[in-house]
């Protein structure tokens, strides 16, 4: 009858290497999906997108200014209008002069789009042909 003497591999002990196949595997089917549904996500409708252009505002003295603040009061120049139908009324004497005169839009930063979406579908049952949003230029990025 046979004895072990001494040190003998059991089969107890632990396994230091890492197994990396499952890691393999997952990294190969994460690579097949990337390469599958990239082609997908960068299709699109082939259109001519319109250009950025930053052009100073032509101030004559026949355009008309509107401002609408935060709270959805709109200004004609610097008198305050009651409601849509006087802002209706007085575009609708500017539409029909000639030249037509321009209509810019000042909208308070804060303020709802619908406000300004007020003054522009007003200007459209007008005539008004041309309107503008006056902005703040961009900011250099040294001057802040």
């Amino acid at each position: 009858m046979g004895m072990a003497v001494g040190p003998a591999e059991s089969e107890d002990e632990a396994i230091s290497s890492i197994n990396t196949t499952p890691l393999v595997d997952v990294m190969l089917v994460l690579l097949i999906i990337f390469l599958i549904t990239v082609p997908v996500v960068t299709q699109s409708i082939a259109l001519q997108l319109p250009q950025e252009r930053n052009v100073p505002r032509q101030t004559a003295p026949e355009n008309v200014e509107i401002a609408v603040n935060r709270d959805g009061d709109v200004y004609w120049g610097m008198q305050r209008l009651r409601d849509n139908d006087e802002l209706f009324k007085r575009l609708s004497e500017v539409a029909v002069r000639q030249p037509q005169p321009e209509v810019h839009i000042r909208g308070d930063l804060a303020g709802r789009y619908e406000h300004v979406g007020r003054v522009v579908f007003a200007a459209q049952r007008a005539g008004i042909q041309k309107v503008g949003f006056v902005t703040e230029p961009p900011s250099s990025p040294g001057t802040r």
